[in-house]
Parts: C-alpha cells; sequence; structure tokens
C-alpha cells in the first residue's frame, strides 16, 4: 500500500483540526451511525475547555488504497516545540491559512521549520466561506512569505486548495460558489504532490520516537516513524539513549494507527508510523536500533524556552487543605515526567530549597503545566514569570517577539500607548472602514501582564497574536510592571461583609464575604502605587443600643474574579500564587506583616542609596 505523511500546520485558529475532522469524515473512517464529537483530535479537556490545540497527536486514513498519516500540530507560540519535533516524521506539511486573516506569526514559524526540514507545503486557504474572505489576496501574502523565507523558485509553484473546514467543502477554485461537499481535490493534492516515504526494508532498523503516550495496561508508549527496516513484536532492540548510552529491550506490543485507533500488529516497515511498548523509560528523540547495528538519528533540534517561573512547595497556612499530593519528592517527579514528553520544557532544582526553576516558551506554556497539575491534586506555589537573558558576544540580551494587534479603529490609538509605553517598536499599521491591524517588535517581558489591559482597552474586540523573533541588548529600563500596589490581610480570620464595606474606597477586591483569609494573603488592588496592610476580618461590634440601621443590608460591589492566567500576570517580584485544587490566591511572599515592612524599607532604602 502506498504511504504519504504530512502535518497539518498553521497559526491559531485558523482551522488545522476542524479540517482533520473532515478528512477523517469524508474518508469514511467512521461509521455512518458513529457520533462523533467536534475537533474529535482535541481530546484533551484543557484543549476543549480552551478550544485550542495542546499536544501534537497523530492519526490515519485510507483514501484510494493510500494511506496518510496525519499529525495534528498545535498554532500557539507557546505550543511550537510540539511542531518542532514532529518535523522528522512528515515528507510534506498541508499550511492552513485563515482566508481572512492570512499569514501571520505562527504561519511564518511552522513554514520556516518545513524548508528547514525540507518538506514539500501545499497551501490550503480555509474558511473561504467568511464574508469577510479575500482569498486572492491572501494567496499573494502566503506568495510573498515563501519569496521572504528565500525558498527555491521550484517551491513558488506551489499547489493551492480552498476549503470551508467548518462546512466539508472544498475546491481548487477560488470562488465560495465553486465550493462542493466532500475533500476529494485536497485528498489527491496530498498523493499527487507529497513524496512517498523511503521505504528500506532491508537496512538496519532505525526508529526514533518523537511523541509519547501512556496507557494504564502497557505504560509508556513511543510513537515515531520508522526510518529504515522493520519493527516486529517481540523482538529485541538496542535503545540509544540521549547521554550516549545503550540499553537492550524487548518489544512487547506493536501498534500501527487507523482513524482515531491503535491496531495491534505484529510487524511495522519503514516509511510507516510505529506505536511501541515495552520501553517504560522511552524517551522522545532516542533510537530504536537492531542489537549490533546501533546507529543512533541525529538528536531532535528544539528552540530554548524564553520564559521561566519558579515552582515551589506551598507554604502557606493553607497547605494540604484541597490538595493531597503537596511534598518537595511528589512534585518534584511530576515536574521531571513531564518534561520526558514535553521537549520544549527544562526543570532545574534549586539547591537546598523545595523550588525548581521551571523554563518554558511563554506563560501560556507554564500555565497549562500548572493547570493540569491542579487538576491531579498537586498544591503548589509560583512566581511571576520572567524571561531569560542571554549572553551573546559580552552582551546580555533578552527576547524579542513581533506582535500583530488586530483591533477596532476606535481603540487601536489606546493599544498603541500601552505598547509604547511597554517600549514596543511599531513596524507596519494597516485600516480598513472598521479594524486596524498594528506590527510591533517589542521585548518579551513587555507581554508579561499585557493581555489584562490590552483586553479592557479594546473591550473584548482586540485579537493579539505573536512570536519569538530574536535576541536582542536588554533596556535597561522596567517594563510591564505592575503600578498599582496591593491590599494585603494583616490577620487570619474569615472574611466579613462588614470590613470589606469599609475598605471598597481603598481598591478593588478579589474576595467575598466568608472567604477564609490569611495573614500575608493579597485581598485587593489598591488605588494607589503602595501597598496597604487592612484587616478585612473585623467584624462590626455588637451593643445592647436599639439602632435604626441595625438590619439594614451592606451592599457590596462584586470582588474581581481572578483566573489562573489573570494572575500569573497580575503578581510583582515579590509576590506568589498559591495554586491548589480547588483555590488559586495571591499572596506576598514573606507573610509576616511586620517583617514584610521591614524588608520593604530595607530594598527601598538600598535603590534611594544607588
Amino acid at each position: 500500500m502506498d504511504i504519504r505523511n504530512i502535518a497539518i500546520v498553521a497559526h491559531v485558529d485558523h482551522g488545522k483540526t476542524t479540517l482533520v475532522d473532515q478528512l477523517l469524515r469524508y474518508s469514511h473512517t467512521f461509521r455512518e451511525n458513529e457520533q462523533v464529537a467536534e475537533r474529535v483530535m482535541d481530546s484533551n479537556d484543557l484543549e476543549r475547555e480552551r478550544g485550542i490545540t495542546i499536544l501534537a497527536k497523530n492519526t490515519a486514513i485510507k483514501y484510494n488504497n493510500t494511506k496518510i498519516n496525519i499529525l495534528d500540530t498545535p498554532g500557539h507560540a507557546d505550543f511550537s516545540g510540539e511542531v518542532e519535533r514532529i518535523m522528522k516524521m512528515v515528507d510534506g506539511v498541508v499550511l492552513v491559512v485563515d482566508a481572512y486573516e492570512g499569514t501571520m506569526p505562527q504561519t511564518r514559524f511552522v513554514l520556516k521549520k518545513a524548508f528547514e526540514a525540507h518538506l514539500k507545503p501545499i497551501v490550503v486557504i480555509n474558511k473561504i466561506d467568511k464574508p469577510s474572505a479575500r482569498p486572492n489576496e491572501v494567496l499573494d501574502e502566503v506568495l510573498e512569505l515563501f519569496i521572504d523565507l528565500g525558498c527555491d523558485e521550484s517551491e513558488l509553484d506551489f499547489p493551492v486548495c480552498y476549503t470551508s473546514a467548518v462546512n466539508g467543502t472544498s475546491s481548487l477554485d477560488s470562488d465560495p460558489a465553486n465550493q462542493k461537499i466532500g475533500m476529494d481535490p485536497l485528498f489527491n493534492m496530498i498523493i499527487n504532490n507529497i513524496p512517498a516515504p523511503s521505504m528500506n526494508i532491508d537496512a538496519p532498523l532505525q526508529f526514533q520516537p518523537c511523541l509519547l503516550d501512556y496507557n494504564d495496561f502497557v505504560g509508556r508508549m513511543g510513537i515515531g516513524r520508522v526510518k529504515q527496516g522493520t519493527l516486529k513484536n517481540g523482538m529485541m532492540v538496542s535503545v540509544c539513549r540521549l547521554n550516549g548510552s545503550v540499553k537492550q529491550f524487548r518489544i512487547q506490543k506493536l501498534y500501527t494507527f487507523e482513524g482515531l485507533n491503535k491496531i495491534e500488529v505484529n510487524s511495522v516497515s519503514a516509511g510507516d508510523m510505529a506505536c511501541v511498548c515495552g520501553i517504560n523509560d522511552i524517551c522522545v528523540g532516542e533510537t530504536l536500533c537492531e542489537v549490533g547495528k546501533e546507529m543512533p538519528l541525529e538528536k531532535l533540534h528544539i528552540s530554548e524556552p524564553t520564559v521561566q517561573m519558579t515552582f515551589g512547595t506551598n507554604t502557606s497556612p493553607f497547605c494540604g487543605r484541597d490538595g493531597k499530593l503537596v511534598t518537595a519528592s511528589k512534585i518534584e517527579e511530576r515536574l521531571y515526567k513531564e518534561i520526558e514528553k514535553d521537549v520544549s520544557l527544562k526543570v532545574e532544582r534549586i539547591a537546598k530549597q523545595e523550588e525548581w526553576i521551571v523554563s518554558g516558551r511563554g506563560e501560556l506554556h507554564l500555565g497549562i503545566l500548572i493547570e493540569m497539575m491542579r487538576r491531579e491534586g498537586f498544591e503548589l506555589q509560583v512566581s511571576r514569570p520572567r524571561v531569560i537573558l542571554k549572553e551573546i558576544d559580552g552582551v546580555v540580551c533578552e527576547p524579542y517577539e513581533e506582535v500583530i494587534v488586530d483591533a477596532p479603529s476606535d481603540t487601536i490609538g489606546s493599544v498603541i500607548e500601552l505598547l509604547g509605553n511597554r517600549h514596543g517598536s511599531l513596524i507596519h499599521m494597516s485600516n480598513t472602514e472598521t479594524q486596524s491591524r498594528v506590527v510591533y517588535h517589542i521585548p518579551s517581558r513587555g507581554l508579561i501582564g499585557f493581555n489584562t489591559d490590552f483586553m479592557t482597552v479594546t473591550r473584548g474586540y482586540g485579537i493579539i497574536n505573536h512570536s519569538f523573533l530574536d535576541y536582542r541588548p536588554q533596556e535597561q529600563v522596567n517594563v510591564g510592571k505592575r503600578i498599582n500596589g496591593v491590599l494585603v490581610s494583616m490577620a487570619d480570620g474569615q472574611s466579613t461583609a462588614y470590613s470589606i464595606g469599609q475598605l471598597e474606597d481603598r481598591g478593588i477586591m478579589f474576595i467575598s464575604p466568608g472567604e477564609d483569609i490569611y495573614e500575608g494573603m493579597i485581598v485587593g488592588m489598591a488605588n494607589k502605587d503602595l501597598d496597604l496592610a487592612v484587616n478585612v476580618v473585623k467584624a462590626k461590634q455588637q451593643t445592647n443600643t436599639r439602632s435604626a440601621t441595625k438590619d439594614m443590608t451592606v451592599v457590596l460591589k462584586k470582588p474581581r474574579i481572578m483566573s489562573l492566567e489573570a494572575c500569573l500576570e497580575f503578581i510583582n517580584d515579590d509576590e506568589l500564587v498559591e495554586v491548589t485544587p480547588r483555590h488559586i490566591r495571591l499572596r506576598k511572599k514573606i507573610l509576616d506583616t511586620v517583617e514584610r515592612k521591614k524588608y520593604d524599607a530595607k530594598i527601598r532604602q538600598e535603590q534611594a542609596l544607588k
């Protein structure tokens, strides 16, 4: 049987996963009476809740006696490591571009990685059914992007298909009226343009897992492409480790893919995708070879992380109330388990402390890890995200990002002011009747805590996209720090409506009456730029005197609800986010009010002397 190996790549929300849904449906992979959820490839709870792809996943379909192995990849810049590691598994990419938005930062990134891996691209202009679709202009943008990335002249003659993934229609014509039900034009384009994989069956075995899966029955599974030779169930193999050592294992189970299912097989030959079981500590990038014929493949190259946070055991007075996994050993075990499957994540233990420096691609990348851990029953505390600095030619450099903002034209002035205050440089600006687009280059630390202000000034209608650009000399300015101080509890107990009502004119509250509070916990944002110690557990004194206002109800303003991402954006360097399965709290690093004031005074004195 012929085989084609492809990856679906695109910018976030351009329709990759929905397109895979339709490819599965119109290849008759599902039974006619089978109930299939939308975005069936997004099987993770967080993926379904947020509507984004977090982990790269694979499936396989059969079309006209050709097996097409498909890898669905994330579109968000924070999960670009998932895209980088699967490029060696495929022979071509399907580049999906929104018919209105056109080429975006992540479009450039994924296409650049495809060219670096010498993969054949097919362009799909999706969402052709949009009233605002402009397929011809978008095709010109794609062509400009190909030229800008320095592709060969032969690659400029790329095949193009126009689709509406949500409606399950496609055509080779840019006119939406010519769209027809089905994905036959795209199927034929894949078969005719993507080269078949090398099928050197007689050569010594080489297999490199690029993805990991887990099953309670068989343990960890390595998913990858058989580079050469044949994998057989029950055979002894040598695993060439990333550290250069070699260990021998017996393959206990061997699977290949059909639709969304794994099918147990006796052998998988060169060119096809396989799932290997029996090697409980297999890692991404290692190589499986025949015993005595060890020839490790080149290690996977993954771009370095740009943002890091400090994870630590929960040291608040409420430790252990919600979670069952609170010890340093459990947290460390979980973090090191994560880096085995997420190759763009790095973890480093801080000596003699129950803390770890966790480095990733962005706030969202690390925020997803924290959210997964709290859902698994962990309690931990995390610091403010900070960018990773590098020394290049003796100069301290920081990461910069390219930011594309689409916002209503009447709000774009406020957006430009926000980005300017965070030391962004305007590169390009364009306008339509109602919308404006600006392109900025900005230090990565300028985007930490930016999203909340951005959504406020654009009234929720703004769309921001960004991707890593390069490292540039660090500017010695404060960028992205919170201006306002915070309201910090100076006592333990339960918050009362009486005390909250007395404090409402001091700032915005984060808590409601009846919540458990401890000293050092942040209960609100102050109106001024200084922190304020407040008593939110004070109750109204009871007297024997009758009062005309005795039975009056206290009417409080609604507190601001802070999500995990909002908390990570909000905190400053002397603050932490306490994360438990049921609560997300803000706190000061130093809980004791007197000790904290002494420390703050010492810091201010040192700054004054400088």
